[in-house]
């Protein structure tokens, strides 16, 4: 398994991966650069698209997952969305964790090489959970459930759903892993440049994609989710001045405020060795077909922490 060899490990990691919907892509990035410095992956803690990103690294195939993801153009990532009606959710997720089980395989956590535990959130106890036994699938579909997005998971008895509403940078989990350090990865970072919710760059506005024609309430959603996207695009040539936030903006901006704020007070709280960052005007929660981009600015992101850390250490 070519994603957990490393060439001269140096010192071994406990990685928090932390909330942030399509942020969180760059969280393969960051991974890639551990390895590359010599750094071993003793444990893993992610929520939501960190517990996804964990786990699949855990598993051993995040290298398959990363060229998956990367070839998905904002089509597909549409195609991947098994709309609910009559649910607490827009989304009920079974299609897409039919797929990724599909990509990397059926694992129990425990029997996975490296410790992993997927953060989620018990509604009704309203507490953070630690799933660290039992199938992968179900923990990460737990973890990413997104309140009001995804459906809520029902596992062992218990409503469960997105980790990033109580942990969005699960430090605490980690901390009976036997590592030498723990690294802890913030994708909801503010850019003090631009603090408000917009593209970090600007990009061309792209053609309309064409989506598959479907009836009734599924088209009504598909053809609502392609305005959003392309109405954000046409937006990121935008002057840097806090846009008119629309219904998902709003939403988005929400999340990823509380996330910011819970973020912080865990990382004052409980800090880890190192903290890459990644500036939360990055992409929009949704904008998975943007991969190949966020992956690169993890990389970037984990280079510069990890160049702070070993000059403050005086190498």
């Amino acid at each position: 398994m070519p994603d957990l060899e490393l060439t001269s490990p140096t010192a071994s990691v406990a990685l928090v991966l932390g909330s942030g919907g399509a942020r969180g892509l760059a969280h393969i990035g960051v991974i890639e650069v551990l390895q590359r410095e010599g750094f071993r992956i003793a444990g893993i803690a992610g929520s939501s698209m960190g517990a996804l990103v964990g786990g699949i690294h855990a598993a051993g195939s995040l290298s398959n997952y990363r060229d998956w993801i990367c070839a998905l153009q904002r089509s597909d990532v549409l195609r991947l969305l098994d709309f609910g009606f009559g649910v607490p959710g827009l989304i009920r997720g079974e299609r897409i964790i039919g797929v990724l089980r599909e990509l990397v395989g059926d694992h129990a956590i425990e029997d996975l090489p490296i410790p992993f535990t997927a953060v989620a959130t018990d509604l009704h106890a309203q507490r953070e959970v630690w799933l660290n036994r039992g199938p992968l699938f179900d923990a990460i579909r737990a973890s990413i459930a997104i309140p009001a997005v995804f459906t809520p998971h029902r596992l062992n008895g218990r409503d469960l759903v997105d980790g990033g509403l109580l942990a969005p940078v699960p430090i605490a989990a980690t901390r009976q892993m036997h590592a030498d350090l723990v690294v802890a990865v913030e994708v909801n970072a503010i850019n003090p440049h631009r603090p408000w919710m917009q593209a970090a760059k600007p990009m061309p506005k792209p053609a309309p994609t064409p989506v598959p024609v479907a009836e009734g309430y599924r088209a009504r959603v598909s053809a609502f989710i392609e305005s959003i996207t392309a109405n954000f695009a046409e937006r990121r040539d935008a002057p840097a001045v806090p846009p008119s936030p629309g219904l998902v903006d709003l939403m988005a901006r929400s999340l990823d405020t509380m996330q910011a704020q819970l973020g912080r007070m865990q990382l004052a709280m409980d800090p880890p060795d190192i903290v890459i960052r990644v500036p939360r005007d990055s992409a929009m929660f949704y904008e998975f077909w943007r991969a190949s981009e966020l992956i690169e600015i993890g990389r970037e992101a984990a280079a510069e922490a990890l160049q702070d850390w070993h000059e403050q250490r005086g190498k």
